[in-house]
């Protein structure tokens, strides 16, 4: 893979954990294989390339190259605009967390007791879920800038999906990490949409 390539891959899981929040918040429901994918990204500590963290490819991330590729295109019919808020929260997010050793260490610490009981239970399973997402609630949230997610509030209610919803926001913030290690910034968003979205295109399509 190309560098761009690379970065719109991390970009991807940014848009698809954003993407995946607003189903979960609208409908309740959403796609194991997805959430499984992105939530095993949050314990690959040292992936040899970025598609390592999305167990070695892609497909997982098809709906967040749509919703990424309708923000770089701007066009109002197609643009995802609830995930898209979400995504530039994330990404705002992950710069924080940058500069916060002490969050740094807690989510460092955790992560390994998060991934033994991935071992016991598997990746989709309840108590992994919660795990994931009171890591998120005792550490991202507590920043000053907090990601409001809008919904039905019959979903956002029940205590899974909105530990699901949190651990989605931790996994991509984690993508947001991994875009930044590999190059990328928030102002190519706005100078290289054009050589972003030419990159784009043969990875949403396969």
């Amino acid at each position: 893979m190309s560098p761009i390539q690379e970065q719109l891959t991390a970009l991807g899981g940014v848009f698809q954990a954003a993407v995946l929040v607003d189903r979960i918040a609208k409908t309740g429901q959403a796609s194991e294989a997805a959430v499984g994918c992105l939530l095993g990204g949050l314990l690959v500590m040292d992936p040899k390339d970025t598609l390592d963290v999305f167990g070695g490819d892609d497909l997982n991330l098809r709906e967040g190259y749509r919703a990424l590729a309708s923000a770089l295109e701007r066009d109002p019919g197609t643009l995802q605009r609830e995930p898209l808020r979400y995504a530039l929260a994330m990404l705002g997010l992950e710069r924080q967390l940058s500069k916060r050793d002490d969050m740094l260490d807690t989510i460092g610490k955790r992560l390994p007791q998060i991934k033994s009981q991935v071992e016991h239970f598997g990746i989709v399973h309840e108590n992994v879920i919660a795990a994931s997402g009171a890591l998120y609630q005792d550490t991202l949230s507590t920043l000053r800038q907090r990601i409001q997610v809008h919904g039905d509030m019959r979903n956002l209610q029940q205590p899974n999906n909105a530990s699901k919803i949190r651990a989605l926001l931790l996994a991509g913030i984690r993508c947001a990490r991994l875009w930044r290690q590999v190059g990328g910034h928030r102002w190519q968003l706005v100078i290289s949409r054009r050589k972003l979205l030419k990159e784009l295109y043969p990875l949403l399509h396969g």
